[in-house]
């Protein structure tokens, strides 16, 4: 078949998009060209990387709703919605195809004010061995640290509400048909989430 530039539409601004300015050429079936822009391995990954249906990133937290000064706030993912995920992107009549993967590894928590503390202390919520991030709130759980989440310090009565920025990483990797494999660059994708903090008043006697 005859190969030929093309340019793909998700990148046509990329300012390499139209460097490969070389005239239609015949090659046989099932082989792949000896040229340094015609599609690879890797340039099927990236293809592959663009279609990665990444799921929008959406924190579950206890308490819901209206957060309490001192009260730990648990955060964690829906384990069975952030899972690794898959997409495979192919050569027709080149048996040559690249399958990238976006596996999720941690979860980083910026809770939008200095009066707050972080678990862990960095922000920064690894993958538990289950392959979830965070532990979900239960009432046996109740004296205990969350293994992510936040502690806010003060109310917002005089602040108006903190905007808790919560950015999911995604380790990126690649395989194809010829073994070749490797990885992409992580993927970063955030939410920012309202947060009204209130203070509960107690009456001594």
């Amino acid at each position: 078949m005859f190969w030929a530039a093309a340019v793909n539409p998700n990148r046509k601004d990329d300012p390499e998009a139209n460097s490969c300015d070389k005239w239609p050429f015949w090659v046989d079936e099932n082989d792949t060209p000896d040229e340094p822009l015609a599609v690879s391995p890797k340039v099927l990954a990236e293809y592959a990387y663009d279609e990665l249906p990444v799921p929008d990133t959406e924190i579950t937290m206890s308490p819901d709703g209206k957060q309490t000064v001192n009260l730990d706030t648990w955060v964690w993912l829906n384990k069975a919605k952030f899972k690794p995920i898959s997409v495979t992107a192919s050569l027709p009549n080149t048996n040559l195809s690249a399958t990238t993967t976006a596996t999720p590894v941690a979860l980083t928590l910026e809770p939008g004010t200095e009066d707050a503390e972080l678990h862990p202390s960095s922000g920064e919520c690894p993958i538990n061995k289950d392959g979830g991030i965070g532990t979900p709130y239960t009432a046996d759980k109740k004296n205990q640290t969350p293994p992510c989440g936040i502690t806010y310090l003060r109310s917002t009565n005089n602040t108006g509400p903190h905007h808790l920025k919560a950015t999911l990483t995604w380790k990126i990797s690649w395989k194809s048909t010829n073994r070749q494999h490797g990885n992409l660059p992580d993927g970063t994708f955030g939410t920012t989430t309202d947060i009204t903090v209130q203070e509960v008043q107690a009456i001594n006697r």
